[in-house]
């Protein structure tokens, strides 16, 4: 069984892109469509690794991963932002919420994968 990563994220091209890279990686790869949802499927899953965007209806992905940390679960759990933000400021709220990295967009396919695969082994 691969590891699991969630991709949370309210742009269904960014999910699908992100979830083929990853799917064809050996990943088991679940979809999200926003913080709410994102949040619901960690409290029924354990995942290896969760990739949200920030910028999201319902609930942005500062508010997840603030969320996330707070479960006992995800205190560890690698969390990289995806965003359009390359502002300090969005990084800095990003790193006190708990993310553990960045992946500013548009990114390649091969960025991608070389930052799941340093983060996963």
């Amino acid at each position: 069984m691969g590891k699991k990563i969630l991709i949370v994220d309210d742009s269904i091209t960014i999910r699908k892109s992100v979830s083929f890279v990853l799917s064809n990686e050996g990943y088991e790869v679940t979809e999200a469509d926003d913080g709410i949802t994102g949040l619901q499927a960690a409290e029924k899953d354990a995942f290896n690794l969760v990739i949200t965007d920030i910028n999201m209806p319902h609930m942005n992905g500062i508010d997840l991963i603030g969320n996330l940390r707070k479960m006992p679960a995800y205190k560890f759990t690698p969390i990289i932002a995806l965003t359009t933000e390359s502002q300090d400021d969005k990084m800095q709220e990003g790193k006190a919420a708990g993310a553990t990295g960045w992946i500013v967009k548009p990114f390649t396919s091969e960025k991608l994968s070389a930052i799941v695969k340093k983060i996963l082994g």
